[in-house]
């Protein structure tokens, strides 16, 4: 009994601890003083429409929307593909290419970030679009592979091999029967892998700039240069994408029990 308390009592602390910084930069957004100010004086929209009317801010969020889109849809494509490929594999070789996919979820994000940086001023990828999609493609990786593999794993093989006796190659196999009962799974992959691009920061902070700077690195900039509470404002809205898209992941998942 009284493990149960402490355990509950532990877990109630960490969830508070989770929450407090949303339960104050919400009503933060709202504020109507010039400055970050807890509790807000007055309430007001003016941050919002603040952040909707600047140029700036709207070209640094239609940057991080197509990253994440682009990064997210192609992820999903080469994390499902390598998830297929390892759940077939029989080799221990090809096995251990499994703990290279996930490395982005184990090397600590800042040497990420450098590694990358390194590596695109050799190849002129600093500040472009198509530097930001393939570090973030990178990032989304593991989320999609080890979501696919959950799926595969409960997917009965069985069915692709009669799929074959019957004259279907391995790649109609796939479209046809594996893909629809795995969808979930890749919904989910696909899922977190926008999540993970559309709040990627640390390694933004060392490749986007110019034109094609993400909205966390703006917000960065801001939060160096001038506090005021259009960052408040944004963070909400991000926080509620992200509490969005987590909804949509739990949906999925309890449909995916449902058809089970």
């Amino acid at each position: 009994m009284a493990s149960t308390i402490l355990l509950r009592t532990f877990v109630g602390l960490v969830l508070l601890w989770l929450i407090i910084p949303i339960v104050i930069i919400v009503p933060m957004s709202f504020s109507g003083a010039r400055f970050l100010a807890f509790p807000p004086p007055s309430w007001s929209l003016r941050w919002y429409e603040a952040y909707l009317a600047s140029p700036a801010w709207m070209q640094a969020t239609r940057v991080s929307l197509i990253v994440a889109v682009s990064s997210a849809v192609i992820a999903t494509v080469m994390g499902t593909a390598a998830a297929y490929a390892l759940n077939l594999a029989s080799s221990r070789l090809v096995r251990s290419l499994q703990l290279v996919l996930m490395l982005p979820l184990v090397v600590p994000i800042v040497i990420t970030a450098v590694g990358v940086f390194l590596v695109y001023a050799n190849v002129g990828l600093l500040a472009t679009m198509t530097g930001l999609i393939l570090a973030n493609v990178m990032l989304g990786l593991p989320y999609v592979i080890t979501s696919v593999l959950v799926g595969l794993r409960k997917f009965d093989p069985a069915q692709e091999m009669v799929s074959r006796s019957l004259g279907m190659n391995r790649l109609r196999t796939f479209f046809i029967v594996t893909l629809p009962q795995i969808r979930p799974s890749v919904i989910t992959g696909l899922l977190f892998a926008f999540i993970s691009a559309l709040d990627e920061t640390v390694v933004a902070l060392f490749i986007s700039g110019g034109q094609y700077q993400t909205l966390t690195k703006r917000m960065f900039t801001a939060l160096r240069d001038e506090i005021d509470p259009t960052i408040a404002a944004i963070s909400t809205l991000l926080t509620a994408v992200s509490f969005l898209v987590v909804m949509l992941v739990a949906l999925n998942a309890r449909g995916e029990r449902g058809r089970a």
